[in-house]
This record gives structure tokens, C-alpha cells and sequence, in this order.
């Protein structure tokens, strides 16, 4: 897919601010030290359209993010940026806002059509991210698995990664696993084949 324009559209506090003009929207959530922002600027070719920081913990509320096909046919479509977990230095009360933040999000977006589901390639899926793909798929989202900074690993070694990662999560219906780096662009066209099929399908 190619983006003619994209452009950030609105950060949400909670879900009555949520956009109501019916475009589909696809999540990008994970721990907040494990690359969202970066992947999405990756994506979209732009450098600095999602904020990116070496502070854990920059997102936080939920960063809509206008993209309009240069297919005139096909609808303009959002990217959500949610705020991470795990390593953020914040109190807990802002842990616990961030968590009924993005429950809040997930349960009652109705032009919700999937979730980027981002782990650390180096590591491997942590229990909170085993936790957070199981609970998507209660609510019976469609989820596909990105593991980030997969130049940091040899073929050899992402070969290995991708084995482990698929028997950890083996019993859940996930859409798809693959690798990504947004320094050399690996997966980048088999990461928008995925978007592409959340957004239409």
C-alpha cells in the first residue's frame, strides 16, 4: 500500500473522545521501551511523525494518526499509537489510568480492525506481552505479532526467535508473526500486506 498523506489527527484522553467519523483503525501497543513509534514512522516513511524518545514512557494518551491511500479508491485509515508498558518510570496511579485508558480503547472501538502487537526480537515475548496477546484475543481482535529490531540478529538467529515465539503463543489464533527493523526496513512489505488485509477485511 501506498500512503499519499499522513498526518498525526488527534491525541485521546478517553473513549468518548474517540474519532466518530467510521474510518478503520488499526492499535500498535506494546512495552514502551520495545520500538512503536519508530516502527510507525518506519512504516510510513516519515521520521519524525510519531515522537520517539529514549525515556520510556513518552506516549501517553492515544495518538491518532490520519493515513490516506494514494489509491483513490481505498478509504483513509488510522494508526494508533498506545501508550506502552512494562518500563516506564511513572507512578502507579498513571499505570493505572494508562491500563483502563487502552481496556477502555480495545472494548468499545467500533472501527477497531486489529492490533500491532510489538515485542523485542532480542528477548522474546515477556509474560505482560503474553498476557496483553491473550487478552486481545478474548476480545477477538486480530493480532499480528512484530518483532522489532530484528537487525540487532542473524538469520540464523531470527530463524530461532521466530520458533520460539511461535510455540509460546502457539495456542492462541494469531494472524501472523514476523520480523521488523526500522533501520534496514526488513518486513516492511510484508508488515503493510498485513495492514493492508486488516483494513479490508
Amino acid at each position: 500500500m501506498v500512503i499519499r498523506d499522513a498526518e498525526f489527527a488527534m491525541s485521546v484522553a478517553h473513549a468518548a473522545q474517540l474519532p466518530k467519523d467510521g474510518l478503520p483503525q488499526i492499535a500498535f501497543c506494546g512495552r514502551s521501551n520495545v520500538g512503536k513509534s519508530s516502527l510507525i514512522n518506519s512504516l510510513l516513511n516519515r521520521r519524525h511523525l510519531a515522537k520517539t524518545s529514549n525515556t520510556p514512557g513518552k506516549t501517553r494518551l492515544l495518538n491518532f494518526f490520519r493515513l490516506v491511500p494514494a489509491d483513490s479508491v481505498a478509504r483513509p485509515f488510522y494508526f494508533v499509537d498506545l501508550p506502552g508498558y512494562g518500563f516506564a518510570k511513572v507512578s502507579q496511579t498513571e499505570r493505572e489510568y494508562w491500563r483502563r485508558l487502552i481496556e477502555s480503547y480495545f472494548q468499545t472501538s467500533k472501527q477497531l480492525c486489529g492490533a500491532i502487537s510489538i515485542i523485542d526480537s532480542r528477548h522474546g515475548p515477556l509474560e505482560s506481552d503474553l498476557e496483553l496477546l491473550a487478552w486481545l484475543t478474548e476480545l477477538r481482535q486480530r493480532v499480528v505479532v512484530v518483532a522489532t529490531k530484528a537487525d540487532k540478529l542473524s538469520n540464523k538467529q531470527r530463524a530461532e526467535r521466530k520458533r520460539e515465539i511461535a510455540a509460546s503463543i502457539a495456542h492462541l489464533p494469531i494472524v501472523e508473526v514476523m520480523f521488523y527493523s526500522s533501520v534496514t526496513a526488513l518486513g516492511r512489505r510484508e508488515l503493510w500486506q498485513c495492514v493492508n488485509e486488516l483494513v479490508g477485511g
